[in-house]
């Protein structure tokens, strides 16, 4: 049998003992390869193990959404995917749209109307987007995340336009910005993308300037506004955007400007022949009925929903039918009498004050035994568990219940009878 292992090598006894026995191992490694298990020593077999531990690999495969980015949303693009975006404005919308596989997640500052109760979307600021930015960052992984700049923060000049872009970034945590404006905003956008920061323009109905276009109406209907909103699309571009919304047009005109351009269009009330499809959260699940777009789909009516829940827990509060012994908690009896003496005197709040004797009776046992509490919740009167016998000589055959009760102080609640 020795003549399948090697020689012991000589380790020096000053280095640490694991060094020394995973120098070993590795020294008979190359000759138990090709030697027979039971040539193996049992010492060597268990040396080995213990140093070179089997390794155990799980056959479970997680399926881990891959992130969105602008890359991914490039290559949808070019292989002619419709891009879908949905608005979120907090932590659990964002979980929510998030697990729908929606591509993209604005944080718009449509937030004012449908989170805030502004009339419009101009008095939203820098704070209020941040820290709806940071509210939705915490609930999406997987979505591409857009803030929206609100009004104020980018028309003064490209340096404010810049500090603030990076802010809903750095702080917003943030992937890239949305911007409201034509040609005229162009040098912003230039500036913002040269700072490292995707910006995705928005033309059509812009309603940042909605005192200024005369209300939410729609846009290019004539032959000279189409053009212009062409020519916008194309400066847009130039200038570094890497997507453009457009909303509130005709569908014609839509189409379109789509087909001149090298980046994506996501229409907002612009027909089916953009790149991809935004909707506002609230409007689409039926939450905010006091102004609906026509071009809104309503997907489902939750305010209806919630109303009705809101309803129903008023009704069972006002009625005592809620909280039931399912959502309580329970207590030791003795930890209770310890607690409280005279406690078990008092009804139960879990139900109306009982009329009768008896009733009052089955309320005190609700308090002190657990298993007939539901009892009495359900609607039963349980009947009460019988004397415990006590055997000790000198003393009556049965102890009288010493705790507090209707009866008073030292009687029985069994029999009324001390």
């Amino acid at each position: 049998m020795k003549r399948f292992l090697p020689s012991s090598p000589k380790l020096p006894s000053c280095l640490p003992k694991s060094t020394r026995l995973r120098k070993l191992v590795n020294s008979l490694e190359p000759v138990l390869k090709c030697t027979p298990a039971a040539a193996v020593p049992l010492h060597a077999q268990a040396r080995m193990s213990a140093a070179r531990p089997a390794r155990c690999y799980s056959t479970v495969t997680q399926t881990v959404e891959k992130k969105v980015t602008v890359l991914e949303l490039v290559k949808k693009y070019k292989e002619k995917t419709p891009l879908t975006m949905v608005t979120a404005y907090d932590y659990t919308g964002a979980t929510l749209v998030d697990k729908a596989g929606i591509d993209m997640i604005l944080v718009g500052d449509s937030l004012g109307p449908v989170m805030l109760g502004y009339g419009n979307t101009t008095p939203v600021t820098m704070d209020e987007i941040v820290h709806h930015c940071k509210a939705v960052a915490r609930g999406a992984k997987r979505a591409f995340l857009v803030g929206d700049m609100p009004f104020g923060s980018y028309e003064v000049g490209s340096a404010d336009a810049v500090r603030n872009a990076m802010r809903i970034i750095k702080e917003g945590n943030m992937e890239a910005v949305k911007l409201e404006g034509g040609a005229r905003m162009a040098p912003v956008v230039a500036a913002v993308s040269a700072a490292g920061v995707p910006v995705i323009g928005h033309i059509g109905l812009t309603p940042q300037s909605v005192h200024a276009l005369g209300g939410h109406r729609v846009q290019a209907k004539t032959a000279a506004a189409a053009q212009q909103l062409l020519r916008d699309a194309l400066e847009l571009q130039n200038a570094g955007a890497v997507a453009i919304v457009i909303e509130a047009v005709p569908e014609p005109v839509a189409t379109h400007i789509t087909s001149q351009l090298r980046v994506p269009t996501i229409g907002i009330g612009a027909g089916a022949g953009t790149s991809g499809q935004v909707l506002v959260y609230h409007d689409m699940l039926g939450l905010y009925s006091d102004f609906v777009p026509k071009f809104v789909k309503q997907y489902a009516n939750v305010s209806a929903t919630i109303h009705d829940a809101l309803t129903q827990y008023k009704q069972e509060v006002t009625e005592r039918r809620f909280p039931t012994a399912a959502h309580t908690y329970a207590m030791k009896r003795e930890e209770l009498a310890a607690a409280f003496p005279h406690a078990a005197a008092v009804p139960s709040a879990a139900a109306p004050a009982p009329p009768t004797q008896s009733a009052t009776r089955s309320s005190w046992w609700s308090v002190l035994d657990g298993p007939h509490a539901r009892t009495v919740r359900g609607g039963g009167i349980p009947t009460p568990p019988p004397p415990r016998p006590v055997y000790t000589k000198g003393r009556a055959a049965h102890a009288p219940y010493r705790g507090a009760a209707p009866g008073g102080p030292g009687v029985d609640p069994r029999s009324g009878t001390a």
